[in-house]
């Protein structure tokens, strides 16, 4: 699944077209590497979010082409 919809389906980043602005301008990491859009995501990679003055890790545990509101948290873990 490319990193731009697993970031809008597990509602990291609420809209697809934000996280793609956000990956082309470098605010988004995967294991410790600025990632395009296009990055196939995997179980496992540690995605780290800059967006405003605050960074968080999230360690990918599952990847789903949908999930709903209750089951979104499930796809990933919050590391800081």
């Amino acid at each position: 699944m490319r990193l731009d919809k697993f970031l809008k389906v597990s509602r990291i980043i609420k809209r697809r077209t934000i996280a793609n602005d956000a990956c082309d301008a470098g605010r988004i990491l995967v294991n410790g590497k600025a990632a395009r859009a296009s990055y196939a995501v995997k179980v496992g990679d540690v995605i780290t979010v800059h967006l405003g003055s605050s960074a968080h890790e999230y360690k990918v545990l599952e990847v789903a082409e949908t999930a709903k509101k209750e089951q979104a948290g499930e796809l990933y873990e919050l590391i800081r």
